[in-house]
This record gives C-alpha cells, sequence and structure tokens, in this order.
C-alpha cells in the first residue's frame, strides 16, 4: 500500500462537504488523467464510499483493465440522498452495501472495507452485527481485510483490537487519536489517516500543509495517509512532500 492514498469523495459528490471552498465534478477525462499521474507517481490506493455520490460508479469504469494496479477501499453504513446522509449498520445491509459496490465498482472482491461510523462506534462494534457480516464476507473472499473509520477516541480504540484496519483522523491540530495508532501499531492493525490537511483547510498554506504531513509521517503505526484531491498538480505536490519526509524521518 502506498503511503499517500488518494481520496474519492469529490469523484462523485460536491454536496454536503465540510472543504473551505466548492468543487464542482470532475469529468471522465479529468479524473483519467488523474488516475494516469496516480499510477505514475506510485499512489495505489484509492478510498471511496457509497457516500461519495457517483464515486464509485465512476471508478468502476474508470479502472476497467486495471483493477489488479489499486488497492481499492470502500465503506459500509452510510448512504448520501443528495441533501443528508442515512444511516443503517445492520448485517443484512451491509451485506448488501459490499454487494452493491462490488458491482458499482465492476470487480470481484473489494481490498478493504470500513464501517462509516455516525459517532456511535462502540454501539456498532458491540451490538450491531456488522463487524461479524463483514468477517463472515472475507471467510467468503468477497472482501480481503475490514474495520472501521471511527469518530471517538473510544471507538478507535475499541476497533483496533477486532478489525484490521481503522481509519483515523490526525494532523497537526488533532492529536487525539495518537493513542489509537500506538494501540493499532503494537497490535498489527493497519492505520489510514483522514483529514490530514484538517479537510483542506491546509491545503493551499505550504508551510501549514508540510508541518501537518511532517507531524502524520513521523507517527510510527501509519499505513497510509488518504488525501482527497482532483488536481494533478497538487497530488504532485502532496506526493513529493510526503516521500520528503519520508526519507527525513
Amino acid at each position: 500500500m502506498s503511503l499517500i492514498g488518494l481520496g474519492a469523495v469529490k469523484f462523485g459528490r460536491t454536496e454536503g462537504l465540510k472543504y473551505p471552498a466548492p468543487s464542482t465534478l470532475p469529468t471522465m477525462r479529468a479524473l483519467t488523467d488523474l488516475l494516469a499521474a496516480a499510477h505514475d507517481l506510485g499512489v495505489n490506493l484509492i478510498d471511496t464510499a457509497p457516500a461519495y455520490g457517483s464515486s464509485e460508479e465512476r471508478l468502476g469504469q474508470l479502472l476497467a483493465g486495471r483493477r489488479n494496479d489499486w488497492v481499492l477501499c470502500t465503506k459500509v453504513g452510510e448512504t448520501f440522498d443528495g441533501t443528508r446522509s442515512h444511516y443503517d449498520f445492520s448485517p443484512e445491509q451491509t451485506r448488501r452495501s459490499v454487494l452493491r459496490s462490488l458491482q458499482r465498482l465492476a470487480t470481484d472482491r473489494l481490498d478493504v472495507v470500513l464501517i462509516h461510523s455516525d459517532g456511535s462506534d462502540v454501539a456498532i462494534i458491540d451490538e450491531r452485527g456488522t463487524l461479524q457480516a463483514l468477517a463472515q464476507m472475507k471467510q467468503e473472499g468477497l472482501i480481503r481485510a475490514f474495520g472501521m473509520s471511527h469518530k471517538t477516541v473510544a471507538g478507535g480504540l475499541r476497533a483496533v483490537d477486532v478489525c484490521d484496519v481503522v481509519m483515523t483522523t490526525l494532523n497537526v491540530k488533532e492529536r487525539d487519536a495518537l493513542g489509537v495508532v500506538g494501540r493499532a501499531h503494537a497490535r498489527g492493525c493497519g492505520v489510514l489517516v483522514k483529514k490530514a490537511l484538517a479537510s483542506g483547510t491546509v491545503a493551499h498554506d505550504p508551510t501549514r500543509r508540510r508541518a501537518s504531513l511532517k507531524f502524520v509521517v513521523a507517527t510510527r503505526g501509519v499505513s497510509s495517509i488518504v488525501v482527497g484531491t482532483t488536481d494533478v498538480a497538487h497530488l504532485r505536490e502532496n506526493v513529493a512532500a510526503l516521500e520528503h519526509l519520508r526519507n527525513a524521518v
């Protein structure tokens, strides 16, 4: 898995996002160029979700014939109707969601499936049967690894005990999850970092962007840093910055 992953929320959704500036849906040609650049730069992880609008369907078309070049991560539990999110963590809906994602992404297996938490992390893990449903589908060969994109520290700490991988918020301003990353590292649980650039608020300030990336890349236990972009120049800058910082650590 590459140190930097490509977040694909903007591939298919423009509404209800917590980014500092509005965005427009990129053309398929623009996304083709972005994925070609990502591949050339050694990026192989793509993070998507059913809640990301048409992201999965578009990726299914974009990756036709090149599926094996990529590590695909998607999610279960949350959908978005264009106005607001809806959550369902039941085992039945979890299976339906995975099968739907397989169809949309035009693939026979998913590399990582994460629970898209609504904040009730511990209850989801202990009471909803979601992880058990994912574990069953892992046994069936439909997915290779499963985990949770958690929202609470308690949930993250609980998740690393029962998951293959967690996705956690970590940046120079938000450090609450350092204990989660440390515990994950000790237990051999993978860690995908989200919001390393604070949802884009430091993305256009080179000094602040470098400081945040430096903090995250120096944190022991981080497997990959997922950064959402549809801009080839920004992707190149992020990859170059991370490579430099990794070599300096």
